[in-house]
């Protein structure tokens, strides 16, 4: 549950503020954006390029409010379905990635804030 949470506050603070969306994000994006860093938040190692790709993808994406929350609620869910997930691997890929976060990562984190 832990995991889950660290998860969702992870891709949350990826998603920088700045309004300007198209389309609103889905699940299914941040799953496909998502889905190469698995691997690496089980067991560690090089952050994959793909992960690095999708992390900054998402954080392209996800411009509105409503867009952040979404991606948040998804990576909660699931992150459910992710076992062994290291929470310290996850607090620490943004900066791997090249993502600037602007506030601290947290496994209290409210997708509706």
């Amino acid at each position: 549950m832990a995991g889950l949470k660290l998860v969702s506050a992870l891709v949350l603070c990826v998603l920088v503020v700045s309004p300007i969306a198209t389309t609103a994000l889905t699940c299914g994006d941040v799953s496909s954006k998502m889905a190469s860093c698995v691997q690496y938040l089980q067991s560690g190692g090089a952050v994959p390029a793909p992960c690095c790709n999708g992390v900054r993808a998402l954080n392209s994406m996800a411009r509105t409010t409503s867009d952040r929350q979404t991606a948040c609620r998804c990576l909660q869910n699931a992150a459910r379905s992710i076992p062994n997930l290291k929470a310290p691997l996850a607090v620490s890929l943004p900066g791997k990635c090249g993502v600037s976060i602007p506030y601290k990562i947290s496994t209290s984190t409210n997708c509706n804030r």
